[in-house]
């Protein structure tokens, strides 16, 4: 059985219990998804599938290589595919095998993987949480960099040190969500909490090891 599945971030919402207590879940709508292709150790070195994520619509353009990729398993074309490693000695898989939300139950324990937020150009304080200067009178120095580097040896900024720049769009992996609720029906997962990515975005669930 695959591990997991691929999503759909459909935003925010609130969970009301029946003494009162309110608690601030994630809509993702998880699957169905299909599987496209299965990898094993004899062919690729390890075990895997790749998932494709079926939407109502499906995609105006498909290039070549990936038409022939589908049609070589027998599936309409997706636009999202993602890949989940398997545990060695796992159930047997077949491409063309659905896998649906129902694998997941209430209070289970996931982590999301997902592409955060782009917050384009941000400084150094915003980006890796600075604390700058004091606000003195007469400080010149509030949210300015200071040195970043020697200037005798080694003549250089080293490779990686923080500094301003292009902040977000990065893999992140947010560990220990619960579920809350989910909707067999209509696909839907309510997990508790926030996931990365804005509304809109693919992310990968995966069962908490």
């Amino acid at each position: 059985m695959v591990n997991g599945i691929i999503g759909k971030k459909l935003g925010m919402t609130q969970v009301f219990a029946a003494d009162g207590s309110v608690t601030p879940v994630t809509v993702i709508k998880a699957g169905p998804c299909v599987v496209v292709q299965c990898k094993t150790v004899a062919t690729d070195g390890y075990e895997a599938v790749q998932l494709g994520f079926v939407e109502e619509k499906s995609p105006k353009h498909t290039n070549k290589p990936m038409k022939g990729h589908f049609a070589k398993a027998g599936i309409p074309p997706t636009r999202i595919l993602r890949e989940f490693r398997l545990k060695g000695g796992s159930e047997s898989i077949n491409v063309g095998d659905k896998v649906l939300v129902d694998q997941f139950a209430e209070n289970d324990v996931i982590e999301v993987i997902g592409t955060s937020k782009g917050r384009g150009f941000a400084g150094f304080i915003k980006r890796h949480n600075f604390a700058g200067g004091e606000r003195a009178h007469g400080s010149m120095f509030h949210r300015a960099p200071g040195s970043i580097g020697a200037s005798a040896y080694p003549s250089r900024v080293i490779k990686g040190t923080r500094m301003a720049g292009h902040m977000g769009v990065e893999r992140n992996t947010v560990k220990n969500l619960r579920i809350i609720r989910v909707n067999a029906e209509e696909n839907l997962i309510l997990v508790r909490g926030a996931v990365p990515g804005p509304t809109g975005a693919y992310v990968m669930i995966k069962k908490a090891k």
